[in-house]
């Protein structure tokens, strides 16, 4: 008798096609696709899972794709919203990617965040879908989130263990060295810009050892700026993304408050912008700009 265990694919097999026919992406911001912009996406933004959802939607026949997550969301509020919806739409791939807001929050736990992504874990692999779950991003390139490093690095100790025993597979972020770059990074030193989402599912897509013709990006070389010039960056930053993260705080609000996924429903895919290089895509748009924001 073929049990759950025996019908999971981990690995798709490149000798043929891959076996994903329902990809369902749960998360928050990271997974929203929040820092690429695109107007002719569903909340106008694109991100790295609408991109691995492209690449395989072109390979297979009958390819549905929907996507749950939403800025701010922590991991409790992942757990509880997006994980028995994500079940009832019976998938047989799953992304599950949640614990960062929790760990970038002072005096947060990543070994309490992990006991909420095991039962999250528990439950997708019951449904019978290949999982793929991510690690944390290096943070020591960044001075704003190199103070949280080690608390990364048990974070990521944590969702490799749980990923070894129910058998996900691991889209490494701490290993990216390519996004270890503020070039990679939207203006509010949060967020991945198209360039980083893009690096995102070339990953994501090698994890799955599914075939592709994604090819690296190069960003711009940073500007010359004089130590001046380097601060009133900062303070600009400052006001226009810390202070107001500071104030959702203060006032127990999140980003993610008025936002619901951008795709609730496995629908088709189309590919957003055939061919374009990420960093030639439109800055965001005043309408897009209304459903933008930082994450908890």
């Amino acid at each position: 008798m073929l049990t759950t265990e025996d019908a999971r694919t981990p690995h798709a097999d490149n000798t043929g096609p891959h076996p994903w026919r329902r990809f369902v992406a749960i998360g928050d911001s990271f997974t929203e696709g929040v820092g690429d912009p695109e107007p002719a996406a569903a909340n106008g933004l694109r991100g790295w899972a609408d991109r691995v959802a492209e690449v395989l939607s072109e390979q297979v026949d009958d390819f549905a794709y929907a996507n749950l997550a939403v800025r701010g969301r922590l991991i409790a509020q992942i757990v509880q919203e997006q994980v028995e919806p994500a079940i009832a739409l019976k998938p047989d791939l799953v992304t599950f990617s949640a614990g960062g807001n929790d760990v970038i929050r002072p005096n947060s736990d990543p070994d309490r965040v992990a006991q909420f992504f095991e039962d999250a874990v528990v439950r997708l692999s019951r449904a019978g879908a290949t999982v793929v779950v991510f690690t944390g991003i290096d943070t020591a390139f960044t001075p704003v989130f190199r103070g949280i490093r080690g608390k990364v690095a048990i974070y990521n100790e944590n969702i490799r263990a749980i990923a070894d025993r129910y058998d996900c597979i691991v889209a490494d972020q701490w290993a990216l060295k390519e996004v270890q770059d503020m070039r990679f990074f939207d203006d509010d030193r949060l967020h991945y810009n198209a360039l980083g989402h893009h690096e995102v599912a070339r990953m994501v897509l090698r994890a799955l050892n599914v075939p592709n013709d994604l090819q690296p990006m190069q960003p711009d070389p940073l500007p010359l700026r004089t130590w001046r010039e380097a601060r009133a960056v900062d303070l600009v930053w400052a006001r226009e993304y810390l202070v107001p993260w500071v104030l959702r705080r203060l006032r127990h609000q999140s980003s993610g408050d008025a936002i619901t996924a951008k795709r609730p429903d496995p629908l088709p895919v189309a590919t957003t912008v055939p061919g374009a290089d990420p960093s030639s895509l439109p800055s965001l748009s005043p309408e897009a700009a209304a459903t933008r924001g930082e994450e908890d």
